[in-house]
């Protein structure tokens, strides 16, 4: 109990007799020495102890009658975070080590829905010269804040020294201070201001050439993209990110290229600029990637450039690629990558499995795409046509009507193959009416639907033209033909090329064949290797 006393006086207590109560706490243990060892003690030691109990007392009475608000009691503050994400940034900038960098952009993006316009303006106090540039530039996008709210979110711990710290003048903070404005601004909806603020940050960076300014700079350039894609003006910066493409490319910036290249890919998927997508991704350079996020655009994206161009396998590939790669927290994008699939399957004559439509958080969202193949699958176009009528809004907002335009063949080929099976032989008039033809002359229509099915091989029959049959042959043993091994195949094949990813992605410390390590080395690396996988899976889980 007189410890805590002594403590709460010295931390609560300010004044002129600062050092005269440390002399005092000097004499009272001065006083339990002496009396614990020699068995006496003075007379001035006695004073200082009545004192000191009286203070402590006081002190005690007035915790009691007002709250205390010492800093250890608080949890640390927004700023406080900030703070500390800023002293990460500049550790890593000294060391050019580019991992502190990645984990203070993960740490921020923990804090997004916290920054408010008073944090932001002690951070910029904090991070740089009130009188510089960048300080005014970014202060001017920022509302006012009011000066109470301001109080409130200066840290007390800090605040007295930071009248004599010297000011940051880092590239990579001042580069990090935009990016704060800018999620601040986005989230606020003032895309307006946020199209300014990004701008600025763009001719900011052409200027910077620094590696550990690159992992900032990639979520720069998307939130630059963004911001103009919120306001409908995505067409504006074309040929800025094309110009950044090149500057990227000339500095060695591995992680700048894929972010701008799948940028401007999803800029000209935008406006349905296929041909022009796919001469650039075809000329652009390609390595290994850096980001799980950017390869996972990348592959979306090229998947839907295959679609367009009816290279349905290739598409296929890709985009069941893109949703098994993306972490389990970017749900919208695993989204449009099964929607996106579902359509690629319909189109190559393939039905998906009930589990797909049954993922956990995809139900709503896919029910459309779900009433859609249980048409094709029976190959009733008139329940093709109602689906896609009742949900036409949904199609043209997740931008595959044109695919579903491109269904309706399948469906007659499936409805048609169903009537093969059933019928050994059929009126062409029948045929028609159980395919729902609503044309002029429905009886020629289903003529040359069957002979153009018959020729494609979907169905084993012929045509009697002079009665106006369909004569259907026996089905044969599917085992005698080469549809199994066909199966087999691409089943193989993808486990080849899982078995090859998996070995591309192993991660081996140097020199492991050259010198044998010991037990300590040995715990040392297993602990590296745990904090790796955990930063990859903190990693995974950003925001998408």
């Amino acid at each position: 109990e007189k410890k805590k006393s002594f403590v709460s006086l010295t931390w609560d207590e300010e004044g002129a007799n600062y050092v005269t109560k440390f002399a005092s706490i000097y004499r009272v243990l001065e006083f339990f020495v002496r009396v614990r060892v020699f068995g006496t003690h003075r007379s001035k030691d006695i004073d200082s102890i009545v004192w000191l109990l009286k203070m402590s007392e006081d002190v005690e009475m007035k915790d009691q009658a007002t709250p205390s608000h010492s800093v250890s009691s608080l949890p640390p503050s927004t700023l406080h975070h900030l703070k500390e994400i800023a002293s990460i940034i500049e550790t890593g900038s000294y060391s050019k080590e580019v991992r502190r960098i990645a984990r203070a952009l993960r740490l921020t993006f923990a804090l997004r829905r916290k920054l408010t316009a008073p944090v932001l303006s002690s951070f910029l106090d904090y991070v740089l010269a009130p009188a510089s540039e960048p300080h005014t530039r970014l202060s001017s996008y920022l509302p006012n804040p009011k000066e109470g709210d301001r109080e409130m979110e200066v840290d007390t711990a800090t605040s007295v020294i930071q009248t004599s710290a010297a000011k940051h003048l880092l590239p990579e903070l001042e580069i990090y201070s935009y990016l704060l404005v800018l999620l601040f601004l986005i989230d606020q909806k003032r895309y307006d201001v946020a199209k300014a603020c990004s701008s600025a940050s763009i001719v900011r960076l052409k200027s910077l050439n620094r590696r550990t300014v690159d992992v900032i700079a990639s979520r720069l350039y998307f939130y630059y993209s963004y911001s103009y894609e919120l306001t409908g003006d995505l067409a504006e910066i074309r040929g800025n990110l094309l110009a950044l493409h090149r500057i990227a490319t000339l500095r060695h910036d591995e992680l700048g290229q894929e972010t701008l290249l799948n940028l401007l890919l999803r800029n000209y998927l935008h406006y349905n600029l296929y041909d022009q997508a796919e001469k650039l991704r075809s000329k652009a350079p390609r390595f290994e990637a850096h980001s799980n996020q950017q390869f996972c655009r990348y592959l979306f994206y090229l998947g839907k450039i295959r679609t367009i161009q009816l290279e349905y396998t290739d598409a296929k590939e890709s985009l069941l690629q893109a949703a098994r790669k993306a972490p389990g927290a970017a749900q919208g994008f695993r989204i449009q990558c099964n929607k996106w699939a579902v359509i690629v399957r319909l189109l190559l004559g393939e039905i998906p499995e009930r589990t797909v439509f049954m993922q956990r958080g995809m139900e709503k969202a896919l029910r459309p795409y779900f009433e859609l193949t249980n048409a094709v699958r029976i190959g009733d176009l008139e329940l093709f046509r109602n689906v896609a009528e009742k949900f036409a809004t949904t199609f043209n907002r997740d931008r595959t009507h044109n695919l579903i335009v491109r269904l309706r063949h399948n469906v007659i080929r499936t409805g048609l193959r169903n009537i093969s099976i059933s019928y050994l032989r059929i009126s062409l008039s029948d045929v028609a009416k159980k395919l729902r033809l609503n044309s002029a002359s429905p009886v020629a229509d289903a003529e040359s639907i069957v002979a153009k099915a018959i020729r494609d091989g979907a169905i084993d029959a012929s045509l009697d033209h002079a009665n106006g049959w369909m004569v259907s042959k026996e089905t044969g043993d599917i085992y005698s033909t080469n549809e199994p091994q066909l199966a087999f195949n691409s089943r193989i094949a993808f486990c080849l090329n899982m078995h090859n990813e998996a070995v591309r992605a192993l991660r081996f410390p140097p020199n492991t064949h050259k010198e044998k390590e010991s037990a300590e080395k040995r715990r040392e690396r297993q602990q590296q290797e745990q904090e790796l996988a955990k930063h990859i899976a903190e990693e995974d889980d950003d925001d998408f």
